[in-house]
């Protein structure tokens, strides 16, 4: 029995400039949509953000204090944030805050994840859960518990070391101390954080680069060196950059334990802001100390990304 077949009618191809206008309404589509997505989020971030951002912008070029009319000052709050002794000094304790938390929080979160991601460790996840749940408190009840703490009549870790013959005594009275402490304290609250994104960093480095490495001979130092640094550096730039940014917007443990002294020895730029914009409403000052602040953060956070993808270049 044959089978016939029906031929299909004949259609001209489609014009080229016909097929490039469906194509540019598809994309106009397209953009449509995801613009139609994106719009609520958008006006959220322009209306919280970046509105306020500009609102201050144009603030720190007046002498605007929240009561009558705000006159134009030009640079002088730029000026005068960058002479003043007190303003010099919040900086330069800004930056010696940096310096003794952000490498001692990475080197302490390092270790753990170290520590934690091997397999003959008992009870890995408690010690994880542990080690993180710090972070999930605010800094304020942290800072409120280290107060009674530190305490020097009434707190525990006081005692203790009076019973091995070791005097603390009031370091938040010591300008010496009073830094490092609070430094301590924030350690103490964010490692488990930057544990955890290591953790996740390691899970990345393949296991066979440490199996050629111990059948070359390497011990566990070179293997760190040669194998797990070099596997981590994306996750290092991250961290790197969040501590940073992190140190440079201290605020809450400062305001509860030190309240910037004694005599201004912990007194940061953010505190600062809060100082000159909220105690002596100075809203013009505090804003120009503001985006002092996000230039030094924003410079930063650029080194370290330049810095990071040199070093990735170099191992590719």
């Amino acid at each position: 029995m044959s089978r016939t077949t029906t031929a299909r009618p004949y259609r001209p191809p489609r014009p080229l400039g016909g097929r490039r206008r469906a194509h540019r309404n598809q994309e106009r589509q397209r953009v449509l949509k995801a613009g139609a997505f994106l719009a609520p989020a958008l006006l959220v971030i322009g209306g919280f953000v970046f509105v306020p951002a500009a609102i201050a912008l144009w603030t720190s070029f007046t002498d605007a204090s929240g009561f009558g009319e705000a006159e134009w000052v030009g640079l002088g709050n730029y000026v005068d944030a960058l002479t003043d002794a007190t303003e010099l000094r919040a900086l330069l304790n800004t930056v010696l805050y940096a310096l003794l938390y952000a490498p001692p929080v990475i080197a302490v979160g390092l270790g753990a994840a170290l520590l934690l991601n091997r397999t003959d460790i008992p009870f890995r996840s408690f010690f994880r859960t542990a080690i993180f749940m710090p972070f999930v408190i605010s800094m304020a009840v942290a800072s409120l518990a280290w107060n009674f703490l530190l305490d020097p009549n009434l707190g525990l870790l006081p005692h203790w070391l009076a019973g091995v013959g070791i005097r603390l005594g009031d370091v938040f009275a010591d300008p010496s101390l009073a830094l490092p402490a609070v430094a301590a304290v924030a350690v103490w609250k964010n490692f488990g954080y930057f544990m955890v994104i290591f953790l996740a960093g390691l899970q990345g480095v393949p296991a066979q680069l440490y199996e050629a490495a111990r059948i070359d001979g390497a011990g566990a130092w070179r293997r760190f060196v040669a194998v797990t640094l070099p596997g981590l550096q994306g996750t290092m730039t991250f961290i790197v950059i969040f501590a940073m940014i992190g140190a440079f917007q201290a605020f809450d443990q400062i305001y509860i334990m030190t309240q910037g002294g004694p005599d201004h020895a912990t007194e940061t730029i953010v505190y600062r802001i809060y100082i000159e914009g909220f105690r002596d409403f100075k809203l013009g000052f505090a804003s120009a100390l503001s985006y002092i602040l996000l230039v030094i953060t924003l410079i930063l956070g650029l080194i370290q990304l330049r810095i990071g993808a040199k070093q990735e270049r170099d191992l590719g």
